[in-house]
């Protein structure tokens, strides 16, 4: 029974962690995990961003960001780079919200939350 509720507390604490898309953009490469260039094109992004307008909208690993305003808000901080080369993650901001969502499945990884 111990271990069951352990195991049941594990797995809700992973699922709340790895849900949450709130990004927090540093203002130096060193306080991010992850680095993120904006490209021109859809074709060329690894992530079709939506910005939310609210918190609790961005759910999910799916590309549905909310940016906060402080690093300790933030389930994963990035830095914006200047060149493609240097991004880990490749990403395109889009219009409408259904549009979001991954074109490059192995990068996902790159979004699970960093606290």
């Amino acid at each position: 029974m111990k271990k069951s509720l352990l195991l049941l507390a594990l797995l809700l604490t992973a699922a709340v962690t790895v849900s949450a898309q709130k990004v927090y953009s540093a203002d130096h490469e060193y306080q991010a995990k992850v680095k993120v260039f904006v490209v021109d094109h859809e074709y060329q992004a690894d992530l079709l961003v939506y910005k939310e307008s609210h918190d609790y909208q961005a759910t999910g690993n799916e590309g549905k960001w909310f940016f906060v305003d402080k690093d300790y808000q933030a389930d994963v901080t990035i830095y914006f780079v200047d060149h493609d080369y240097q991004a880990d993650l490749k990403i395109f901001f889009v219009k409408h919200e259904y549009q979001a969502g991954w074109k490059n499945k192995s990068k996902k990884h790159l979004m699970y939350g960093n606290k």
